[in-house]
Order: structure tokens, then sequence, then C-alpha cells
């Protein structure tokens, strides 16, 4: 069953705001939070292995990251426009979008596979990994690296079909994805039916076949014509100047915000693992268990970006608005609670992930921190997910600047490293990008300027 969201039907004496916002956002919730979950089970079956193979992976995931926020402008332009044609009930030009979109990604998918394969051994010592960690976290990189394209296919295609209002057909690959992700890692991990014990290279391996694999299934579900958006061999797949341009200008300040956010985390870590490996090893545990507890939020912000951008395609920026706010305040209230199980469960938690007493504490007193940050955090999502479903892309890429920046970085090494706090130190400096990031926002948003762009 397609969730496909059509905003002239969802007027005043239609479905109410609350269950459009829940329509679209609980599959896409549940999405993130199942590959989240797998990311956690990733790093828990790693963790068995010692803290080298903790950090050796942790330490990979940020360059991660930072090559996948390349593809940032082809999905969030992707959605915006879709989310506009569609709003406009123009489904071919969301399906003209779809096709821009995969061709580009596809290109761009290889150049950086193959660069991450060439340079995997560099990778972490310039991240600041101790050489025990190198040597590990090379191989799991370049393992990972080369699985792009697929994962690049997978990135753009869910972004589109989300744009659609269709957010369970992601859900139901990525949910499948994640249970191979799983199982891999079992036998490649340890050594079972057969296979040998390979350690954080079979972590590897089974990432990459999982990613690769929902790639494939939502690109073959397109071509099959049984979804929201409908792709065909018979279409052209040539380049389209005039789409890419409308893509790229919504796109870009999304790919540069995420480069100045990985680009902030990058550095960010290197402050971290300057304190030591078992440090470094409790920030992967709690920033593992982090990326958990904001799903509720990141999901939030994809229905957000979703409705926004349909409700200005059907000319309701009043509707938008309305459907921004009620995803707002339904953001805030899910992230009180979590932040409130943080506060209290978090040595709990960590304990699922290692043994060690100084991991485990360290950890520990990092979430309770992050706690406190969780309200902001919801504020912070939602919102520049409706602006980048109005196409206003650039004022999320301002707000993060001075937030990863100027108060990550800067307040994080000052209290972490001078004045020796350590990391539970450096984790107020992320708190409080968390809220300086959401009052820049809220208050954007509130001027209304994003009711009048044209995309």
């Amino acid at each position: 069953m397609k969730s496909v969201v059509a905003i002239p039907t969802v007027l005043p004496g239609a479905i109410s705001v609350r269950s459009q916002v829940s329509r679209l956002a609980v599959p896409a919730i549940t999405e993130m939070l199942l590959m989240t979950i797998t990311h956690m089970v990733d790093m828990i079956m790693v963790g068995r292995l010692g803290a080298v193979a903790i950090a050796a992976v942790g330490i990979s995931v940020q360059p991660m990251f930072f090559v996948l926020a390349f593809f940032q402008a082809l999905a969030v332009g992707s959605t915006a426009l879709v989310a506009r044609s569609i709003g406009a009930g123009d489904r071919e030009g969301a399906n003209q979008v779809t096709r821009q979109a995969l061709i580009g990604t596809v290109a761009l998918g290889a150049v950086l596979a193959t660069l991450g394969w060439v340079f995997a051994s560099h990778v972490p010592r310039l991240m600041g990994a101790e050489p025990a960690v190198q040597t590990v976290a090379s191989d799991y990189f370049a393992i990972v690296m080369a699985a792009m394209p697929f994962v690049s296919v997978s990135f753009v295609l869910s972004a589109s079909l989300r744009g659609a209002g269709d957010t369970r057909t992601p859900m139901k690959v990525n949910a499948l994805a994640n249970l191979l992700n799983m199982a891999g890692n079992y036998v490649l991990i340890f050594g079972h039916l057969g296979f040998p014990a390979m350690g954080v290279r079979g972590a590897a391996i089974a990432t990459s076949f999982a990613r690769g694999f929902t790639g494939l299934v939502l690109l073959t579900l397109l071509l099959a014509g049984r979804r929201e958006l409908r792709l065909s061999l018979r279409d052209s797949y040539l380049p389209q100047p005039d789409v890419l341009r409308r893509i790229f200008r919504i796109g870009v300040p999304a790919a540069v915000e995420q480069l100045v956010m990985r680009g902030g985390q990058v550095i960010f870590v290197r402050i971290v693992a300057g304190l030591g490996t078992a440090v470094l090893a409790a920030h992967q545990i709690a920033l593992s268990v982090e990326s958990l507890a904001f799903m509720p939020a990141f999901g939030l912000g994809m229905a957000a970006t979703t409705l926004v951008g349909q409700g200005l395609g059907a000319r309701r920026p009043d509707w938008a608005e309305k459907a921004a706010g009620e995803t707002r305040r339904m953001g805030i209230a899910i992230m009180l609670a979590v932040g409130l199980g943080l506060f209290c469960f978090g040595e709990s938690i960590v304990r699922l992930y290692t043994t060690d007493p100084e991991v485990v504490a360290t950890g520990a007193l990092a979430l309770r921190v992050m706690a406190l940050a969780q309200p902001f955090m919801a504020v912070n999502f939602v919102t520049a997910g409706a602006l980048r479903g109005a196409g206003d892309t650039r004022w999320p890429l301002y707000a993060t600047a001075v937030g990863i920046w100027g108060v990550r970085v800067c307040l994080g090494y000052a209290l972490g490293v001078a004045a020796g706090f350590g990391l539970a130190g450096a984790w107020a400096g992320m708190a409080a990008d968390q809220a300086t990031r959401a009052t820049v926002l809220a208050l954007r948003f509130r001027a209304g300027h994003w009711k009048s762009i044209d995309v």
C-alpha cells in the first residue's frame, strides 16, 4: 500500500493535518529507526572485537558522511521539485525530475567510489587515528566506498519517493536490507555457515551488500511502474540542463550545508581522538545511541519537507505553514520523552556495546549532556525540513555553519580540551550547537519569506 499525499483533498473538512503528518512521518521514522538500529547492531557486534575495532569503524563513518554530502544536492533538489510537481498535479514533471537526479547520482557515485578506493589508506591518518586503528579503518573504508554507486541510487530514489508522498516503499525496502545486513554481520564478522571470521572487514562487506541491494530494488520497483513515481527504459536519460539547473539551484546549498557540517564533525572527531582511544570509543558509542535518539525528529523533518513542498505546489502556503507547525509540535513532544530516556538510562544503553568501565562511564555522561538538547533538535530538524521543502535551502546552510563551526567546534574544544572537561565538555558544545541552529531556523521560518520562493 502506498502512502501518497494529495494536497487538494486535505483542505478544511477533509483529513486533518495531524493525520497527514502521521501518515508521512511514521513510515519515515520507522525506516530511520531500523537503519540506525542496524548501525547500532553493527557497532555492538564489532564492539565484541575490542576498542580498536570500534574506533576503526567509528572513525570511518565521518568521512563516509562527508562523501554522502555530495549526493545531498541531488536528493534535496529532487525531493523539493517532486513535491511541488505532485502538489500541482504534474506527475510527468515529477518523473522527469527523478530521471535526471538518477543520471547525476550514478555518474557522481562512480567517481567518488574510485577516489575513495584509491585514497582509503590515507583517510584514517588524516582523521587522527592512532596507528593501531589506521590499518583496520582503511580496509573498512575502502570496501564500503566500493558500493557507493549503489548507495547513491538508493539515496536519491528514496528522496524522490518521499517527495511524492510515498514513504512506505523506502521503509519496506530498507527494512529488508537491514535484515540482510545483520545476517551478513553474523556470518562474516565471526565466521559462521562455513565462512571465515573476517572481523571488521566482514562488517564492511555485509554493509556494502545491503546498501547495494537497496538501490537495485528501488530502481526495479520504479521501472516496474507500480509506484507513485515511474521510470521506463523507453524514456530519455540524456541530461536535460534546464531540469538539472533547477535541481542544483535548490540542492547545492543543501550539499554545501552537509559539507560544512561533515567538515566540522571531522574536526570535532579529531578533537575527541586526541583525548585517547577509550574516549574515542565512548564518543562513537554515544554517537551511535544519539543517532537512534534523533530519528523521530529526522523522520518528522522528512514529512515537513514533503508537506510544505506539496502545499506550495497546490498554492496553499497557509496549509503548508499549518502542516509545518503541527509537525514541529509533535517533534518537541516526542524528543522531550527521548531526552528523558537518555538521561535516565544512558549507562545501561552504553553497556550494550561494551563492558569497559571507563568507556561506559564516559559515554553515559555524554548522553546525559545531550539529553538536554533534544527539544532543540526537534525544532532544528523539522524547521530545516520545512524550509527545504519550500526551496529555501540557504538558511539551513547559514544556521549549520554558525552552529557547527562557531559553536560546536570552538566551544567543544574550549570545554573538552582547554578547560579539561573531556568528552562531557565536548558534548556540551554539541548541545549548544543544536540550540543555536534551532533558534536561527525558527526565526527564519517565522519571517515567512519561504512562502514566495520560485523553484
